[in-house]
């Protein structure tokens, strides 16, 4: 098997230092927590950004900030920002990032209940509209998926243009309203990507190391960090990013993966060696 890629994905949008102190709010706080996870293993910074007092933003010019203490720390890791931002956020005010000319961003592929009355919509125009954007700028998409449909929707997407081959896909799996984590149904995911694609991992809450385990065994990446869980194990909190993709790579080394370095990733995704 190719050598793992491993993503973490650093603070997210919704989690907060009530869920766990160590969740990054501040640029310093921000570039020391992927500098964590990056020094354990990860090739890729999954970001969302914070202002200092938690609120998430997707604001262009905060990005830039989180981004230059991340490369200042972390020189060939390879950040990924998200375009998901938060629930009731406009399309333009989701794409600022992409602005500052990143190497992947993320491309949502569907509309999720997340619980109450928080829907994340990703209409049909929407994703084509990013997926245009991205296109314009050479950025590889991170196509993120929470159920079957998403990868359908992908795959119908990408004959017409919207979304280039190869595709990486992410597997958001166990989130409300999205499919579950287990077995059976990543099994099924998997099964369900066009030839040639690749697909990360990523299992919320309590699924994320059976998911990510399963992953490796499958041939996938993973991705972990504290945006999908919070804990290293029942009950207790990890103290950093950089403990959560320790954990994935001593299962990855017990399952015989090696991990890909960021210049390896770049290879495996077909991104452009970084100057």
């Amino acid at each position: 098997m190719e050598k793992l890629i491993i993503t973490a994905c650093i603070c997210g949008a919704e989690v907060t230092k009530e869920h766990n102190p160590a969740v990054p709010y501040t640029v310093e706080e921000i570039a020391n927590e992927a500098y964590s996870a990056y020094k354990a293993g990860a090739s890729i910074i999954h970001l969302h950004v914070r202002y200092d007092d938690g609120t998430p933003t997707q604001d262009k010019a905060r990005f830039k900030e989180c981004m230059d203490a991340i490369y200042a720390k972390c020189p060939d890791v390879i950040i990924q920002p998200s375009t998901g931002g938060a629930v009731g956020m406009s399309d333009d005010e989701r794409l600022q990032p992409i602005e500052l000319m990143p190497e992947m961003a993320t491309l949502d592929c569907g509309t999720c209940n997340f619980g109450g009355d928080d829907i994340f919509v990703n209409t049909e125009n929407t994703i084509k509209y990013f997926g245009e954007r991205m296109i314009e700028r050479n950025i590889k998409p991170e196509v993120e998926v929470f159920d079957k449909g998403m990868i359908d929707m992908a795959i119908r997407l990408n004959k017409k243009g919207f979304i280039k081959s190869p595709m990486h896909f992410d597997f958001v799996m166990g989130v409300n309203g999205g499919i579950s984590g287990t077995p059976r149904d990543l099994v099924f995911m998997a099964g369900s990507i066009p030839r040639g694609s690749t697909f990360t991992v990523a299992g919320v809450g309590r699924t994320e190391f059976p998911m990510i385990t399963l992953g490796i065994l499958l041939g996938g990446h993973v991705r972990v960090g504290f945006e999908d869980n919070v804990y290293l194990e029942k009950g207790v909190l990890a103290k950093s990013n950089g403990e959560l993709v320790e954990k994935a790579v001593r299962i990855a080394k017990e399952l015989g993966r090696e991990i890909a370095t960021p210049a390896e990733a770049r290879e495996i995704l077909g991104l452009a060696p970084r100057a």
